[in-house]
């Protein structure tokens, strides 16, 4: 694990979509062990809050919607019209389509969340993202994409990593995260995964909360802020276009 060492930028997305596919039968799963299941709480929050920001909210699309915990949370909110789920990882896509009910209101895509070029400006209430935005291979162009297809008072709320708020918490975090998340993985998995190791050490080329609030700012987004969770462990961000 010390040895790891993340992908080029230029080979990220491949990387990121082989490695994705390979993993996705225990996605679920892991995300439930590694998180000790709060993951689900925080999910809710993403969608509770993206309600709360746009009450008339009519359309939405969850990006790097893996299985589809956003897009189902999404899809339980009666007043949504449209909801739509992309992720580039095909296989990821095939668990989603079992939890997404199949109806008129929700669709799951293969795409790419850095090209949104499919989806005209002004396209949507609401954008989510879970745990998605460090893999992209370039954050400020995925972000301008999301902010062109959001409508005007549309909101933006991303959830991912953060860094652990006490800093004397940050040696145990790490030591967890970096060490006992992989070995997870690996029990899961039934053997050994570098995918398992790059999720935390993705995490090192991050913008922190307070970073990754000022890119928002200087991109264009309004009224930005950010909830930690579990000392910064994880942390999602408010942004309205």
């Amino acid at each position: 694990m010390n040895q790891y060492q993340l992908p080029s930028q230029e080979k990220k997305p491949e990387y990121v979509r082989t490695n994705f596919d390979g993993i996705a039968k225990a996605y679920d799963r892991f995300n439930d062990w590694n998180s000790f299941f709060l993951h689900r709480i925080w999910k809710d929050w993403v969608v509770r809050e993206a309600k709360k920001a746009v009450p008339s909210a009519k359309s939405a699309l969850d990006l790097c919607c893996g299985t589809g915990d956003i897009t189902l949370r999404l899809w339980k909110e009666p007043n949504l019209e449209q909801i739509v789920g992309l992720d580039f990882s095909e296989k990821m896509l095939a668990f989603a389509i079992h939890k997404v009910p199949r109806d008129n209101r929700a669709r799951l895509i293969v795409g790419d969340a850095m090209d949104l070029s499919q989806f005209p400006t002004a396209s949507f209430d609401i954008v989510t993202m879970g745990f998605g935005l460090r893999n992209v291979s370039d954050l400020k162009k995925c972000l301008l994409e999301i902010k062109r297809v959001l409508k005007k008072g549309g909101v933006f709320v991303n959830l991912d990593v953060g860094r652990v708020r006490p800093k004397f918490l940050k040696f145990f975090a790490d030591f967890y995260f970096f060490k006992i998340v992989p070995i997870f993985g690996y029990l899961l998995y039934g053997r050994e995964n570098e995918m398992f190791d790059y999720l935390p050490h993705s995490s090192k080329t991050y913008p922190d909360q307070e970073t990754l609030a000022k890119i928002l700012e200087e991109l264009g987004f309004q009224e930005v802020r950010f909830q930690n969770f579990v000392f910064g462990n994880a942390v999602a961000h408010v942004a309205k276009n």
